[in-house]
């Protein structure tokens, strides 16, 4: 699990392979992030888009942009937290992936970002 606070919003992130939905015979391996975003200013925030970069360990990379997550904008008041689970597919056992939230300050309605920790998608088979 790793953290990492940034303007005044931290953002959480576990990791989980999922063995149902890999197929490692054909290079696919597939892994679920649950993310818990916690608002520590004295202001609400509505999170209005994300942008992911994500590499595998043979070097790919692939960005990911869109409105909000998991289909949502959520509002999350001063010293409330958000939290969802979602997942991504590589072609190799192991990854890495970090991005950025675009948020919105509810009060004066300016933009700011909050950064997503970096953290590695690793199969448990690469431990032995």
């Amino acid at each position: 699990m790793v953290t990492k606070i940034s303007s005044g919003v931290s953002v959480t992130v576990e990791v989980f392979f999922q063995p149902a939905y890999s197929n490692p015979l054909g290079n696919e391996y597939m892994f679920a992030y649950r993310i818990i975003i916690e608002n520590h200013n004295n202001f609400a925030i509505k999170l209005i888009s994300r942008h992911w970069h994500i590499f595998d360990s043979n070097g790919e990379y692939r960005e990911v942009e869109g409105e909000g997550v998991v289909g949502l904008q959520p509002y999350i008041e001063a010293g409330e937290q958000f939290q969802y689970t979602s997942g991504c597919n590589l072609r190799t056992e192991m990854g890495r992936m970090h991005g950025v939230y675009f948020m919105e300050n509810q009060n004066n309605k300016k933009q700011f970002q909050v950064q997503i920790p970096a953290f590695e998608m690793i199969s448990p088979s690469k431990y032995n």
